[in-house]
């Protein structure tokens, strides 16, 4: 076993276990730490693969931006574990069975014969200026342009029906209308007045 398997599986047991701890936590700011653990898993393995640009992102996206908000969100509200458990046991034999079958089939990928795991070749070695980052740049705007083109504009659709669902119009609020005080005249606002002066007695 070369040093590589090693990490491989390392990081796999980590990755794994950290999984399960996120489900099975009770304190749900632990299960958002255990999820930290395991996006840094992740990367260890995308390491691994060589995608070291893949690797930096998930930790910097997912860890430093996504999930600190998820944590301090969690700190912050004040949650009922008790409601939280409350249908734990009853969706538990379901979700162990989709869990087996999920596994069931992840093991038939990688050990069977059938799918051709077995014989799968070595990964080609690559020159030393070899940049995996330009690699994945030429793949995205090139020969899959018009899938990228295309999830970005799902994302757009969700972003924009996000905003329009949570968007609530208060009754009774005053707000001021540029309209309105652009269209404003002079002769609107102010009137000359004409008074006698005052005589000191």
């Amino acid at each position: 076993m070369s040093f590589q398997d090693i990490i491989f599986y390392f990081f796999s047991v980590v990755l794994v276990g950290s999984a399960l701890g996120v489900i099975t936590a009770r304190n749900p700011v632990h299960s958002a730490l255990l999820l930290v653990l395991a996006f840094f898993a992740s990367s260890g393995l995308w390491l691994l693969l060589e995608a070291e640009f893949l690797a930096i992102t998930l930790v910097l996206v997912y860890v430093g931006a996504v999930m600190v908000l998820f944590l301090f969100v969690v700190m912050m509200l004040d949650i009922n574990l008790d409601r939280l458990r409350e249908g734990f046991w009853k969706w538990f034999p379901f979700g162990l069975l989709v869990a087996l079958l999920m596994a069931g089939e992840m093991a038939m990928v990688v050990m069977g014969k059938q799918f051709g795991a077995g014989d799968m070749p070595a990964p080609p070695s690559r020159p030393e200026d070899y940049s995996n980052t330009k690699e994945l740049g030429r793949l995205i705007y090139t020969e899959y342009v018009y899938a990228f083109e295309l999830a970005a504009v799902i994302l757009l659709v969700a972003i924009v029906a996000a905003i329009a669902l949570t968007l609530r119009h208060r009754t009774g609020m005053k707000a001021v209308d540029a309209s309105k005080q652009v269209a404003v005249k002079r002769a609107d606002r102010i009137r000359m007045v004409s008074m006698p002066s005052e005589k000191k007695e």
